[in-house]
């Protein structure tokens, strides 16, 4: 079997390698063949560097992950059906085609690499082991990540029905005979709970040589994502507020929020994922791309929906208006995103609208920001309202550290501060990062699609959903039923 070299600069090439292989059938590889030992920290770093570039595809998070959660969960919507991915918007999909399967092969292609260099990592020599446990705590966090988001896709929610089938869990090198079946959506979460503790023990904390990689807090993040996803409130709030009180990270002020997006590694950033000009650029294929204004035929798949302009129009003064501009169906509605691009309307004294006519030069070369300070405070804020020493007026204090975005609203009180309040602020904060479906899914909210932008009839589902839909979680693809068969009976419902 061929072995596969992976560098930064080569990272593309495994992204196309990855979308046609068996999530079992891989070498795993770097910048070094995959059969060589490490031979230090560097090593080991080396192929860090490398699953990062395979994180940051456009299979992944460099693009259909958080379109997934921003188009499913009701935040963008499509101006023409046809242009690329819409079958996102529409839930038009199946086993065998518009199954997406890029996630499943993608993850699990970077689950094969994790779980290479941690047994190379358990095969070292005791006395070197120190120099290696950094590595292997921010590979278990890692793989973690890679298995909470695989259980979101794929299983149903946790606080929907945490016995019903998960996905398979391989967390050792697995010879191409390998079956698994999959395993339950509680299993799941306790191997992501095991990985996420034991990582939490190796990682250092200093955010000053950790930028682009994980570290103690970004373990720590992704732990309050998961325990919020499970309704555990209180261990949400707990590592949620070790971050928040440590002061190693802080929010961006008003009048530094919008040139965050064009920055590395700000104040905010907890982890992001490094990208730069010329070296593994998505271009086209990028996220945003996608969201920017269709100019000369080029971009525009996805816009804000009128709900999520809605909300921003509660106040024409905050600031996060200033990441929008307009898009095609008129010279006024902002619904075209650059985010995504760093491309960001800086001059106040300029009409919000006159943003949206250009992207930068190449489509994307900003970093991807996977976790930051802002939704540590929004998860914060509401595992603070809900657990069991409820503390309303902390939950307040928290959401206005958020909502201060936006100067001319009145600020929350323990008397006004509720739920629906806090996803409405997420979900402004948030934008274009990922984060809506999986909040409305957790909670079992409804889901209002912006159908009636440009008239589009879309068969393949109501206008309205929750998770009783049997099509809110993605098909397991035929291609990877076809190579186990143990999986043949496990198909999701609905397909």
């Amino acid at each position: 079997m061929k072995i596969f070299k992976i560098s930064i600069i080569a990272a593309a090439l495994v992204t196309s390698f990855s979308s046609c292989k068996d999530f079992l059938d891989v070498e795993p590889g770097n910048s070094i063949d995959a059969g060589t030992a490490l031979n230090g920290a560097n090593d080991a770093r080396n192929r860090i560097n490398g699953l990062s570039r395979l994180i940051a595809s456009s299979s992944y998070y460099g693009r259909n992950f958080e379109l997934y959660g921003e188009v499913k969960g009701g935040d963008l919507t499509v101006y023409s059906q046809g242009r690329g991915l819409d079958q996102l918007y529409s839930f038009n999909q199946d086993a065998e085609t518009n199954n997406f399967s890029g996630f499943w092969s993608q993850i699990y292609y970077c689950i094969a690499q994790t779980n290479d260099v941690l047994e190379k990592i358990d095969q070292v020599a005791m006395d070197s082991k120190a120099q290696y446990a950094n590595a292997q705590g921010q590979l278990l966090t890692l793989r973690a990540l890679f298995y909470f988001d695989l259980v979101r896709l794929y299983g149903k929610s946790y606080t929907q029905d945490k016995a019903s089938r998960g996905v398979p869990i391989v967390i050792s090198p697995a010879s191409y005979n390998s079956k698994p079946a999959r395993a339950t959506v509680e299993e799941v979460y306790t191997q992501i709970l095991k990985d996420l503790k034991t990582g939490q023990e190796l990682l250092g904390a200093n955010k000053a040589i950790d930028n682009g990689y994980i570290n103690y807090y970004a373990n720590l993040a992704i732990q309050s994502r998961v325990y919020l996803t499970m309704a555990d409130y209180e261990n949400a709030y707990s590592k949620a507020n070790e971050i928040i009180t440590s002061g190693t990270y802080k929010l961006y002020e008003n009048e530094k929020w919008t040139s965050s997006w064009a920055s590395m590694y700000g104040t905010e950033s907890i982890y992001e994922l490094g990208i730069n000009e010329g070296e593994a650029d998505l271009g086209t294929a990028s996220l945003g791309y996608y969201l920017m204004r269709r100019t000369g035929g080029q971009g525009g798949m996805f816009y804000a929906s009128d709900y999520y302009l809605n909300r921003m129009k509660e106040d024409n003064s905050d600031v996060r208006w200033a990441i929008l501009g307009r898009d095609e169906s008129s010279a006024t509605r902002m619904g075209a995103v650059y985010k995504n691009l760093g491309s960001v309307n800086t001059n106040t004294s300029l009409p919000l609208n006159s943003l949206g006519d250009k992207g930068n030069t190449n489509n994307t070369a900003v970093n991807i920001k996977v976790i930051r300070l802002s939704e540590i405070y929004l998860i914060a804020a509401e595992a603070a309202l809900k657990k069991p020493s409820a503390d309303p007026a902390k939950s307040a204090e928290l959401l206005n550290a958020i909502s201060k975005r936006s100067p001319n609203r009145p600020a929350f009180s323990s008397a006004t501060v509720n739920e629906d309040a806090i996803l409405n602020e997420k979900s402004k904060e948030l934008f274009g990062e990922g984060h809506r479906y999986w909040d409305m899914i957790r909670l079992n909210k409804k889901i209002t699609f912006n159908d009636d932008f440009q008239g589009l009839t879309i068969k393949t589902r109501p206008k309205e959903i929750d998770r009783t839909f049997e099509k809110y979680i993605l098909p397991i693809p035929q291609s990877e039923i076809n190579a186990n068969p143990t999986l043949k009976e496990q198909q999701n419902p609905g397909y």
